[in-house]
């Protein structure tokens, strides 16, 4: 099977921009339905990094999956932007994440294992 190699930066796979502030705090977020283990990399049309152990995924049809990370992930709430490889046509809770780091030309920062995704209605703000 031919590998697939995913990686999506800034602009992409992260919604901050240099003219925002830092968020802070993760939003309030319901649970609407068991967790699961994957998603679609299809689906994904957005993700909102929330601090070091959070990040929330809008999939098409405006649903979001907010994935816990099992163990905090360094400068990833500071940085706001990751990378991501695999070999799939999904994102898993088996799959890794790059803080990626930089002003001028992007680096390679922690790498940090995903969570699984869980279903959730935000907050309004």
């Amino acid at each position: 099977m031919r590998s697939l190699a995913i990686f999506m930066a800034l602009g992409l796979l992260s919604s901050s921009s240099a003219g925002l502030a830092k968020r802070d705090r993760v939003p309030d977020a319901r649970e609407t339905g068991p967790p699961v283990r994957c998603i679609s990399l299809t689906q994904i049309r957005e993700s909102r990094v929330r601090s070091d152990t959070v990040i929330d995924f809008r999939t098409s049809g405006k649903k979001w999956y907010r994935n816990t990370l099992p163990n905090s992930c360094p400068s990833l709430g500071f940085e706001e932007r990751f990378a991501y490889k695999t070999s799939l046509s999904q994102l898993c809770s088996v799959d890794t994440i790059t803080v990626l780091r930089g002003t001028h030309g992007l680096e390679r920062g922690a790498s940090c294992g995903l969570g699984k995704f869980q279903p959730v209605e935000l907050a309004k703000r």
